[in-house]
């Protein structure tokens, strides 16, 4: 068996309308305060001028003059009253302790689902093997989870095949690649010096990544084959739970991981590691979690989808509101019963305020976002084909998928149209989009299967 296949059965045991941008300024902002209004927690509005207030007045009556302008069938058709009644009132959505978690536990907490008619209740789970099991079989109605992941149950790659659905992007950016402090020692601090360390063989290294098609798996081979290794031929790979990450580092069973936060910011913590890179260093505004579930599921309940994904929209756009609501949800997350560390831990990145563990603290532009006016939440084609692309470049899929054909059918940009109607959220005017990566290689979704026969370092 190759260490690709060993990963493989390894984790399958371990079981429109686009209104203009003053509208969406405005839908923004009457969202936002509506949300704030009905709920206990803080205000979203932090140290407000009257000038704020008679801008937030302009945008309201701005937005309300452009709506009076969108057809009677555009605002009503994907939303009719008594015909659009959720099929279930309750839906179950899986979460892994993540930060990314936060839209899918906001949600519910702040009750952004009760707009809809439905009620969100988030389930803990143990691992994406399990997320993973656990959809197919029906025990989550739903779940956050790793894009690759859902395109890898959709194809059969490694476990069972499914057919899977999309429903919208949860969060761009915010995770990282921490390495161990032993590999600090031996001058081992970035990119270029870990692949001079590699290259002189004086033992195995392992990395961690927390499911073989997922997004941390393709992050992390992706930076390693930017540096020049080979991430199958040069070290060994090994699958762990995100949860589980900084205790197999701190006793030695890796030296190096992929994972989201707050992993790696509590392996700084905690001084048993150092962040190598971000995520966004190497693609910025990425995409990351998604909200998954069957194509059955979808079938059976396209009013409950649409809902779900509704609500999981506002909830992203409380969050970015404002520092305060981000702090909030961190206060939150925190908590035992979502991610189980202390609140700090989450904050610091989840501010955007960086700090590597050699030294170096900045302010990250590129932190995790969970709204950002609406571009984080459209599940473009373009990304669902990039995954596929790197199944291909690594010998997960033996032959080119009609990359275009699958992404249109797992990924629901109908149901998520509808939902961001609904949530008066902004469009995009394209189903696809334009991004360059660390190495410089641009991805545009136009030739995927040329696109991942280009690779230097593949299968």
């Amino acid at each position: 068996m190759t260490q690709k296949d060993n990963l493989l059965s390894g984790a399958a045991g371990t079981l429109k309308t686009d209104l203009n941008v003053g509208l969406n300024m405005a839908v923004s902002a009457v969202e936002t305060q509506t949300a704030v209004a009905s709920s206990s927690i803080l205000p979203v509005a932090e140290g407000g001028t009257r000038r704020d207030f008679l801008r937030q007045g302009t945008l309201l009556m701005t937005g309300a003059a452009l709506m009076s302008m969108v057809p009677p069938g555009v605002r009503s058709g994907a939303w009719a009253a008594g015909s659009d009644a959720p099929e279930k009132k309750e839906v179950r959505i899986g979460f892994i302790p993540l930060t990314d978690c936060a839209s899918v536990v906001m949600a519910a907490v702040n009750k952004f689902d009760a707009k809809y008619g439905i009620k969100i209740i988030p389930s803990k789970e143990a691992s994406w093997a399990s997320v993973r099991d656990k959809l197919v079989n029906g025990e989550l109605d739903a779940a956050h989870v790793l894009y690759g992941l859902v395109y890898g149950v959709h194809l059969g790659i490694g476990g069972p095949k499914k057919d899977m659905s999309v429903l919208m992007s949860l969060n761009n950016n915010g995770q990282a690649i921490s390495l161990s402090n032993q590999l600090k020692d031996k001058g081992a601090v970035d990119g270029a010096s870990l692949a001079k360390l590699i290259a002189k063989k004086e033992r195995e290294y392992t990395f961690a990544q927390t499911f073989p098609t997922g997004t941390h798996a393709m992050w992390l081979y992706y930076w390693l084959a930017a540096q020049g290794i080979d991430p199958f031929k040069d070290v060994k790979n090994i699958v762990v739970p995100p949860p589980q990450m900084v205790a197999n580092m701190r006793v030695g069973n890796m030296d190096g991981f992929c994972v989201g936060e707050p992993w790696n910011n509590r392996a700084i913590i905690d001084k048993i590691g150092f962040t190598a890179a971000t995520t966004q260093d190497i693609w910025t505004d990425h995409p990351e979690k998604v909200l998954g579930t069957t194509a059955d599921w979808v079938k059976s309940n396209p009013n409950t989808a649409r809902a779900m994904t509704a609500a999981i929209i506002d909830a992203g756009r409380w969050i970015d509101a404002s520092l305060i609501n981000r702090r909030l949800t961190a206060e939150t997350i925190a908590q035992k019963s979502y991610v189980n560390t202390d609140m700090d831990v989450i904050l610091e990145r989840m501010l955007g305020r960086y700090s590597n563990g050699l030294g170096k603290t900045w302010d990250d532009k590129n932190h995790m976002k969970f709204y950002n006016d609406g571009a984080v939440n459209f599940p473009y084609l373009s990304d669902g084909m990039w995954f596929l692309t790197q199944h291909k470049r690594w010998g997960l899929l033996k032959s080119d998928p009609d990359y275009l054909a699958v992404a249109k059918a797992v990924n629901r940009t109908d149901i998520y149209k509808q939902a961001a109607v609904a949530a008066k959220a902004s469009l995009p005017k394209s189903d696809m989009r334009t991004s360059k990566l660390i190495d410089g290689v641009v991805w545009d979704g136009k030739d995927p299967k040329k696109y991942a026969a280009s690779f230097k370092i593949h299968a």
